[in-house]
This record gives structure tokens, C-alpha cells and sequence, in this order.
């Protein structure tokens, strides 16, 4: 049912399930219930050379593109697994390599291919200010040769199992710029020689286990050669590093939703109720369907972003369309899943709630679906804007 692919995306896509293979739903359920960070699961994709797949050839990658790195994060959730710990070292890698310096690119590029360093953490969002991020709060101002940076940021996953971040600033007040979105910039951050200079870090306890953490900053020094592309310009880096996020995600979620079919097409099957398995019922068997129809769909869209992107052109409706689109059929094949177990749905063995939570989180992270739908109003739409 999935879009035509290549011989080549056809042996990613088994090539990854077959890693998946070595981290069944016990591993996963233990790091749940631990709050832990899958470092197992993470070396071998390493190791395999998939956490590079954006980064190009000379740099020690695979030179992939966005349709192909969704490929990855689709396998690893449709196994069972969770890509939440993968996919940040894939859109932060097309971020530097579009953006970067040559000397960023060539100091940085093969280290994170080969392993040696590990960039997960985006430091975007923050407390006051949430998905308003042209009116963000954590300034930086060059001083010599350094950015002193003082600010915070929350819901700044995976900090603490990185070595490098990268860092929304606004370098220019919003006051004295002409357009909003200029005066913002993008840093990157050496992880280790921050810590304790300037930057704090402080778990957040959630209900997924996304190792997500506040980030403080306070007098925190930047070097001025680890300015991501121009100053004043970072919004527009950020926004290619999005729009490769949400093709990512929707991806992550084509991978749920297929799981969450197969899990409660399995049980519909075996289960037993009344002299009769309980997929005979057209209760249990409609919702099913219909959610399977809506991944389908939603799967094109992912296809169809994934394509723009890869091609260079425009694609922010339609990755954000196909964020949103997934999203909601990942959530309803979830729904649909938990209800065909009815109590043992709830029951951590199964898996269906521990995946359950993690596919609730789309509807709100990363950009809420609501926000995607006022976006479409206005840019594609055409009506007022509304905020």
C-alpha cells in the first residue's frame, strides 16, 4: 500500500527492521518503566550508519535524503520501537550541512557520522513564550569573540545524551528589527565545556520518556565561529530544520499507525469472545479500517513532502499537512488498537499503552495540530490570520 519505492529504499527499510529486530518490546517497556535512554538501540543505528543518512559522502554519511531518512524513523516505530531519540540527529544534520561553514561542516560532519559525537538536542522552545518563538526570550550578544547568552529553554530533549545543541537566540531586540522574524540566530553549543559554565540542565519528568529537560542559561559562552549561517538570519535555518522535523515525524507516525493495525488486527483475530474472534465484528472491524484508510492517505502526504523537499522547492503546506494528517491517523489507529484489546490494552505487557502514550504526544509536539490548521487557513487558504 505504500507509494512506489526503489529497490535501494526497499532494502533501507528491511535493513533497519532487521536492527529493530534485536530490541523487541521488552527493551522498550524496561526503558519505560527506568526512564531511561535507549544507548543500546542507539550505538547499533549508529553502527549501522543510519544516523548519518543526511550527512553527505565526503563527510562520512550516506548522502541520503529526507524521503529515505523517513524511511528509518517509519521501520523503527513500526516495529514497536520509539524514533524519538533518533530523529533529532537526522533534521539538526540538514540544518549544518545547508547552513553550516565549510570549516563547520568538515569539523562536525564526520564526528557525528562515525559516532564520535552525538548531536540530539535542539534548544528551541521556552517557558513564556511556547510556539511564539519570534518573540523568544534568550538573548545573545557578541562580545570579542564570544556570544554571552542568557535565557532558558524547556522541553529540550535528549540534552543530557548529547555533546553538541544547537541554540535559538535572538541577537537583534524584536524592537529593532524590521521584520520579526530577523535579529534571530542559531548557535551551536559544545555540550561539555558549557555544563557548568553558564548552562544548567534540569530533567523534566514527563509522561513519555523523551528525557526532556529545562535548559538555563546564564552568562553561558558561545564562540563566534559556531554561528550557524549568518547572524540575524537563523529563522530561516530553523525553518528548513521544521519542515525536515514534521516530514520526519509524520513518518514516526505512519510507523505507529501501521503497528497499531497490526497489533489490534492480531488480537482481533486470536481473541475469542462469545464462540467467535472478535474480528468478526463489524464493532471492532470498522474502526480498524477506517484508520487503516487514514494512514494510507496520510502516508502520500508524507511521500509527496518528502519529495518537495528532497527536490529543493517549497514544501512547508505540505510538510506540515503531512505532520498533521499523520498525526491524527496515527492517534486513531491507536485508539481503535487499545479498544480492540478492551483491559488488556492498559496492560504494560501488551505495549499498546506505553505506544498509546507516545503517539498522543503528535497532537500537540513538535507544533500543535491546531497550529498547523491556522497556518493552512492563512497560506494556503487565504483568510485573515488569527494570532
Amino acid at each position: 500500500m505504500t507509494p512506489s519505492l526503489t529497490p535501494e529504499q526497499r532494502s533501507i527499510r528491511r535493513a533497519v527492521l532487521e536492527v529493530c529486530a534485536d530490541f523487541p518490546g521488552e527493551y522498550w517497556r524496561e526503558l519505560d518503566e527506568r526512564q531511561a535512554y535507549p544507548s543500546e538501540f542507539v550505538r547499533a543505528l549508529t553502527k549501522g550508519g543510519w544516523l548519518a543518512a543526511l550527512i553527505p559522502e565526503r563527510y562520512g554519511g550516506a548522502e541520503m535524503g529526507i524521503l529515505e531518512a523517513s524511511l528509518i524513523m517509519e521501520a523503527i516505530n513500526a516495529s514497536g520501537g520509539n524514533a524519538a531519540a533518533c530523529h533529532a540527529q537526522m533534521y539538526t544534520m540538514d540544518v549544518i550541512t545547508r547552513h553550516g561553514s565549510q570549516d563547520q561542516r568538515r569539523r562536525y560532519l564526520p564526528a557525528l557520522a562515525s559516532g564520535q559525537l552525538r548531536l540530539q538536542a535542539f534548544g528551541v522552545t521556552e517557558p513564556t513564550t511556547g510556539s511564539d518563538t519570534t518573540q523568544l526570550q534568550t538573548r545573545a550578544r557578541l562580545q570579542g569573540d564570544r556570544y554571552v547568552v542568557h535565557g532558558q529553554k524547556v522541553f529540550t530533549s535528549r540534552v543530557e545524551h548529547s555533546d553538541l545543541m544547537l541554540l535559538l537566540v535572538r541577537t537583534t531586540p524584536a524592537d529593532e528589527v524590521a521584520k520579526k522574524t530577523d535579529g534571530i540566530s542559531l548557535l551551536l553549543v559544545d555540550l561539555h565545556e558549557a555544563r557548568g559554565h553558564g548552562l544548567e540542565v534540569r530533567p523534566l519528568r514527563t509522561m513519555l520518556n523523551h528525557h526532556t529537560c529545562e535548559v538555563f542559561l546564564d552568562g553561558l559562552e558561545v564562540p563566534a565561529e559556531n554561528l550557524i549561517g549568518r547572524e540575524g538570519a537563523g529563522f530561516r535555518a530553523l525553518l528548513d530544520g521544521l519542515n525536515a522535523e514534521r516530514i520526519l515525524i509524520a513518518a514516526e507516525c505512519i510507523g505507529d499507525g501501521d503497528w497499531f493495525l497490526k497489533t489490534g488486527c492480531r488480537y482481533a483475530r486470536e481473541r475469542v469472545v462469545f464462540g467467535r474472534p472478535i474480528g468478526q465484528n463489524q464493532g471492532i472491524q470498522l474502526p480498524l479500517a477506517l484508520a487503516h484508510a487514514h494512514v494510507r492517505a496520510a502516508d502520500l502526504m508524507r511521500f509527496h513532502a518528502a519529495t518537495l523537499y528532497d527536490s529543493g522547492r517549497p514544501c512547508g503546506a505540505q510538510a506540515n499537512m503531512a505532520k498533521l494528517l499523520a498525526a491524527d491517523a496515527s492517534w486513531e489507529a491507536a485508539n481503535a488498537c487499545l479498544q480492540t484489546h478492551g483491559g488488556f490494552g492498559f496492560a504494560t505487557d501488551y505495549d499498546v499503552e506505553r505506544k498509546f502514550r507516545e503517539t498522543r504526544l503528535y497532537q500537540v509536539a513538535p507544533v500543535s495540530t491546531n497550529l498547523i490548521l491556522t497556518y493552512l487557513a492563512e497560506r494556503e487558504l487565504g483568510l485573515p490570520r488569527s494570532y
